[in-house]
């Protein structure tokens, strides 16, 4: 089949661009490259995938741009699109509400019209346990009312969620929405909690923790989150949504307390006040996707912070 990836050259994209074409697939990564971490990383990923296959392709591109979309998509006859590009980050976003609206929620719609317009029948759409907000009731279920998000980051991810639902019912596109529950893994943002404190520990730095350290998080490694996704490409959906998650928690202290046994160094840590915008906790309930799509997370926290660990090793030496 034939592929197109949105955000195809980022962390979680690349993942699912290898998988794919490691299974005889025709890919097409689409990403604009852009300067919310260094776009040197991106290029690094899209020269591994170009290694793996030549049936891999690259474009540089930009959801936002309608016009050039539309008629790029028709002309590639992409049998199916996962939509994994957006601007990330809860905290950033409360810093950028206006461009978090125009990429993500402008993005997504440009593209569900471009698939529309193209024929395209089948399509991932990436959203984020970032939905459920401060959400008394846990582990979070796809049935719980969504009505309390709290980051301009949230808000877009359930405006996209509810432009696929209606892609679904007035034109008959086949849309799994995925929550995906703090991935992690070879690859990861620089930014993102896990890669930032390992780099900063192993240079003896200070880590920012953002209040007592208590709050709970559903890590989960990013071969089970595109064991979700791929799950989703391969059978019929209709529109349903799906938590993606390991459904276990781990608290900010447990991490930093595996990071350094990972590392062998101790941290030293910088205490803040909660961040606006976060969540005090995020736990999956996997049930729908066990049952549907078979779902089984099987890769455990204690095992994935080493196998993250093994990776930045060697990146850093790169």
């Amino acid at each position: 089949m034939n592929f197109l990836v949105t955000g195809g050259a980022g962390f979680i994209g690349s993942h699912v661009c290898e998988r794919l074409l490691r299974e005889g697939h025709s890919v097409c990564a689409f990403d604009d490259l852009n300067p919310f971490y260094d776009p040197r990383i991106k290029q690094q990923n899209i020269n591994e995938l170009d290694s793996i296959s030549d049936r891999f392709a690259f474009v540089n591109g930009d959801l936002t741009d309608h016009p050039d979309l539309e008629a790029w998509i028709k002309e590639k006859a992409f049998d199916q699109i996962i939509h994994l590009a957006a601007r990330a980050g809860v905290r950033p976003s409360l810093e950028a509400p206006a461009l978090y609206q125009r990429v993500n929620v402008e993005g997504t719609v440009n593209l569900l019209e471009a698939a529309r317009k193209a024929g395209i029948k089948k399509l991932v759409l990436a959203s984020s346990s970032s939905v459920y907000g401060v959400n008394a009731k846990v582990p979070f279920s796809e049935t719980d009312p969504i009505i309390h998000a709290i980051s301009p980051y949230a808000a877009s991810k359930l405006a996209c969620e509810a432009l696929g639902h209606v892609y679904h019912h007035v034109y008959g596109i086949d849309v799994a929405v995925l929550r995906f529950f703090t991935v992690y893994g070879p690859r990861q943002r620089p930014d993102l909690a896990i890669h930032k404190f390992a780099r900063l520990i192993s240079a003896g730095k200070p880590i920012p923790v953002f209040g007592d350290g208590s709050t709970a998080r559903d890590y989960t490694f990013v071969t089970d989150t595109v064991d979700g996704i791929m799950a989703c490409v391969s059978r019929p959906i209709g529109f349903e949504i799906f938590n993606l998650g390991e459904s276990q928690t781990v608290t900010l202290n447990y991490l930093i307390q595996l990071l350094e046994e990972a590392l062998g160094k101790k941290a030293t840590i910088d205490r803040f006040p909660n961040q606006p915008g976060d969540v005090p906790i995020t736990y999956a309930d996997i049930s729908k996707a066990r049952s549907a799509l078979n779902y089984n997370p099987r890769v455990k926290i204690e095992q994935g912070i080493p196998l993250f660990i093994e990776w930045f090793r060697k990146s850093i030496r790169m």
